[in-house]
């Protein structure tokens, strides 16, 4: 019954940090971007992604980007997610695929016996309904996709879903400030957390100095401070 998290990094813009070098150069050259490709170091990329970081040049970073599988999270999940608006997204159709017996226990409740019993007692029971609501509905010679979109009303915000999600890496660097953060919800904390690392391993330079601004420059939570900072380490590249 219970789904785990899975991340996958199914693709990226190609050599995505001379990319975004190329980019950042070209708005003070006077020659063009293909020149530019052929004539800078790898050193030459280096040190210009970190200006243009550094001073807040972010607009260049917006032409590298990320596309990553997301499987084993709950709607209240995706829900969340698609907040960032800059961003696409692709999800699995409650109409037209037939939900099946997978949802996301928060560890809370899996880690109470009581609690979970409930938990699965009403997980159980949406189920049921909502596979006699399909049923009733094939019966009556309704279309599949007509039943399951009906029938889907039952199910409750743990039903596991998948989601194919691409950000640029500006808005990638904006996601890993607020969803990094401790205060964010577990959920969709721990799949921040599997994105920053696959982001970090496929293109460090773009995502240097990156991560909850707790690891950045200091907590801006202000009073809602979970006074548990992370320590450096753990977001260093």
């Amino acid at each position: 019954m219970a789904a785990e998290l899975q991340v996958i990094l199914l693709s990226h813009t190609p050599d995505p940090e001379r990319a975004v070098a190329i980019a950042g150069r070209l708005c003070y050259a006077p020659v063009s971007a293909a020149d530019l490709k052929q004539g800078m170091s790898e050193k030459d990329v280096s040190s210009l992604i970190r200006v243009l970081i550094r001073s807040g040049h972010h607009s260049a970073i917006e032409h590298a980007s990320f596309t990553f599988a997301i499987d084993g999270v709950s709607r209240a999940c995706t829900h969340q997610l698609v907040r960032h608006r800059v961003a696409s997204y692709s999800q699995q159709s409650q109409r037209y695929v037939r939900f099946e017996n997978d949802f996301i226990i928060p560890p809370i409740i899996a880690d109470d016996p009581a609690s979970l019993e409930i938990f699965l007692a009403a997980m159980e029971n949406a189920k049921d309904a909502y596979d006699d609501l399909v049923e009733i509905g094939l019966c009556k010679g309704l279309k599949k996709e007509t039943v399951q979109e009906d029938a889907r009303f039952v199910l409750p915000n743990a039903a596991e879903t998948k989601i194919v999600v691409t950000m640029n890496a500006r808005e990638l660097r904006h996601f890993f400030d607020t969803r990094c953060c401790k205060r964010a919800q577990w959920e969709i904390r721990a799949m921040a957390i599997e994105m920053f690392k696959q982001c970090r391993t496929a293109a460090p330079l773009l995502f240097w100095g990156a991560g909850p601004s707790c690891v950045v420059n200091g907590c801006k939570e202000g009073k809602m401070s979970c006074g548990d900072p992370y320590p450096k380490e753990f977001f260093s590249i």
